[in-house]
């Protein structure tokens, strides 16, 4: 699974040295009127693809985070319960009726 996960890794490396080796244009960024900034197109491309990323993945992190602290707390408390009332459980014994 490792030597996968590898392949792809490299596989998408050699994506993007190849789509930047193809592309290495100088493009002009109106940012707005009278700022125009000289950018090379993969480092954009690249930079808006990041931009996207980044933000999402942080998100993803800390809603795992939480929910994982969320789900660790229940489990705290659930054998915290389990154990005090272990005792008050009626048993699965029951006597015969005369």
């Amino acid at each position: 699974m490792k030597g996968l996960r590898t392949f792809l890794w490299l596989v998408l490396i050699l994506a993007l040295v190849a789509f930047t080796a193809a592309n290495w244009n100088s493009v002009e960024v109106r940012i707005w009127p009278g700022l125009v900034m000289d950018a090379k197109l993969p480092g954009l491309v690249i930079g808006a693809f990041l931009g996207g990323l980044v933000p999402t993945a942080l998100v993803l992190q800390a809603t795992r985070w939480r929910l994982g602290r969320r789900i660790a707390n229940l489990e705290a408390t659930l054998g915290n319960s389990g154990t005090a009332n272990s005792s008050s459980l009626p048993s699965d014994r029951t006597e015969p009726q005369s």
